[in-house]
């Protein structure tokens, strides 16, 4: 009966606390602006550079060694990160280790941890909700991922949407269990989500507040103990995004974040023993992880993503837009980025490609629609254009230039949006493909066309490539849909008129399929996958039945 009190006393008390600090968020916003952040994304320059720290057993720390990065505008170095290097990972080992494999909570640990996280991500989501915020982190993510303020507005609006979906009662779902009646009286077995204890989080560039949060939230959600490192050229972002965390009531010793460059944590990783990584970025480091980790690792690795345009024709306009997004939004550096197009004979006939030039011509570096590429110089790009021109009947359609008028540095890659022809028979010959479906981590594509009877070709190209995260078959034929769908893999496909490669929301999965590593995002079934294991527990309590006797051996 106490206990009944109890609770509803605290349901009674639970929106005036909730009131009380909203009301204190207003008042410290309009006394100190945001009160969670330490830097002024506009102000950031090479005169006033920003500073990022390591956060490892609740506190925030510097550390003797700093890695200048450069604005990818101007190259000015305006970001200072202190990095930890291999003499200075044992705190965070040290950390990680007092992590039991049982986690930081469970459904018989800690159970009130799971509503704890469903508190802290409706304060988050109403920080995020609000513009001043949501325009802060927009624009930092700008600074140091140049892309135009939709696609960055984008970001921070998923973001929210996901920590919304986490709200209340929706992180103890993710541990709800079942239960399965046993072969006598006292007997049930129970099937449980389990955490994994300390575990490790390692996201690239391209998505700075996107990816490392969804995955860092999952990672909570389920009770594990993560260390977070982000790419040090946008960790900034992720820092502040910390800040605000813990801002809205995320224990701070919690999470472990680190700046370091690959080779120290590589060695970090194998001394702090994680039971499980996620990493999300190159297919090359993916697959060395995976074998120093014994297989202790969920992936979301590299993407050359294709998009078949079916044999019927309509919505010409709309088709060459979603073309061009896919392509060439964010300047191509998404791992869902369109990196080949399959265009059918009677979309040959029309004006489809030219309107997709003119899309193309379209992007400039006023507004970011075209930028730096982050991890692919210019020559390594235009070296792979003319290889590709070699190739018998291959042409370029349009782009296949350095951008001009611009101070971006030479560490950085900076052309125009490109689309470069290969005939479909050329890309299949075994000394072409290889070189066709490597992926250029900029805005480049290559296209190619097919009549009906070789659509048997162009799905034998689909299953000899290797990455199989997202993809597209534009086209309401359900027959046709049906024959392209039953006969590929990739684990994000949209199907259908308005089908696209990229945009990874928060309402679906988004991640690769073909691969027992592949994690995914987002999503309850994702963050249950990629974040708990299972646990049966088989409760067998009795009673024995009357006069049991020891039965003979067996």
């Amino acid at each position: 009966m106490n206990r009944i009190l109890a609770c509803r006393e605290l349901r009674a008390r639970a929106p005036q606390t909730a009131l009380s600090w909203f009301s204190s968020l207003n008042i410290s916003r309009s006394v100190h602006g945001l009160p969670f952040a330490t830097v002024e994304a506009e102000e950031i320059s090479g005169s006033q550079p920003a500073e990022v720290l390591n956060l490892v057993q609740g506190k925030w720390k510097k550390t003797a060694r700093w890695n200048t990065i450069l604005d990818p505008l101007n190259g000015e170095p305006f970001i200072k990160v202190c990095e930890v290097d291999e003499t200075g990972i044992q705190p965070f080992v040290e950390s990680l280790s007092k992590c039991p494999k049982h986690g930081l909570h469970n459904p018989f640990k800690a159970p009130e941890r799971y509503l704890m996280f469903g508190d802290i991500s409706a304060k988050a989501a109403h920080m995020l909700s609000l513009p001043k915020v949501s325009d802060f982190f927009t624009r930092l993510i700008q600074r140091v991922a140049p892309k135009s303020y939709q696609q960055a507005s984008g970001e921070v609006y998923v973001t929210q949407k996901f920590l919304e979906n986490f709200a209340g009662d929706q992180v103890r779902f993710l541990a709800r269990s079942f239960g399965v009646p046993g072969n006598h009286l006292g007997q049930q077995s129970h099937g449980f989500r389990w955490p994994y204890g300390p575990v490790a989080i390692v996201t690239p560039f391209n998505f700075p507040l996107e990816i490392p949060v969804l995955q860092l939230m999952g990672a909570l959600y389920m009770g594990n103990k993560p260390i977070l490192k982000v790419d040090s050229k946008v960790s900034i972002v992720m820092e502040q995004m910390m800040r605000l965390l813990h801002y809205c009531g995320l224990p701070i010793e919690d999470v472990e974040f680190i700046n370091s460059d690959g080779k120290t944590m590589n060695k970090l990783l194998l001394e702090a023993n994680t039971r499980m990584t996620l990493f999300t970025g190159s297919s090359r480091v993916a697959e060395k992880l995976a074998l120093d980790l014994k297989g202790r690792v969920k992936l979301e690795d590299a993407g050359f993503d294709w998009k078949i345009l079916g044999p019927d024709v309509q919505e010409e306009d709309y088709v060459a837009w979603v073309c061009d997004q896919d392509a060439y939004a964010c300047s191509g550096q998404k791992c869902s980025a369109q990196s080949m197009l399959f265009i059918h004979e009677n979309w040959s006939k029309t004006s489809l490609l030219s309107k997709m030039k003119d899309l193309a011509e379209r992007r400039n570096l006023e507004d970011l629609t075209i930028g730096p590429v982050l991890t692919v110089t210019t020559e390594t790009m235009l070296e792979h254009k003319n290889k590709l021109l070699q190739i018998s009947g291959s042409k370029l359609l349009f782009g296949g230039e350095p951008l001009k008028n611009h101070s971006i540095p030479p560490i950085y890659g900076a052309i125009e949006p490109t689309a470069i022809y290969v005939p479909l028979e050329e890309i299949l010959k075994g000394n072409n493909f290889d070189l066709v479906t490597r992926e250029i981590f900029g805005p480049f594509q290559v296209v190619t066309d097919y009549r009906s009877d070789q659509l048997p070709l162009v799905l034998d190209a689909v299953e000899r490539m290797h990455a199989h995260l997202t993809a597209a078959v534009v086209s309401n034929d359900p027959l046709f849909l049906q024959e392209v769908i039953g006969n590929s893999v990739n684990g994000t496909t949209y199907a259908g008129l308005r089908a696209r490669t990229t945009g990874a929301p928060q309402n679906h999965w988004f991640g690769p399929a073909g691969d027992p590593r592949g994690a995914g995002i987002g999503t309850p079934e994702a963050i249950k996958l990629v974040w708990s294991c299972h646990r049966e527990i088989i409760y067998d309590v009795g009673p024995l039945p009357k006069q049991w006797e020891i039965p003979p051996s067996t």
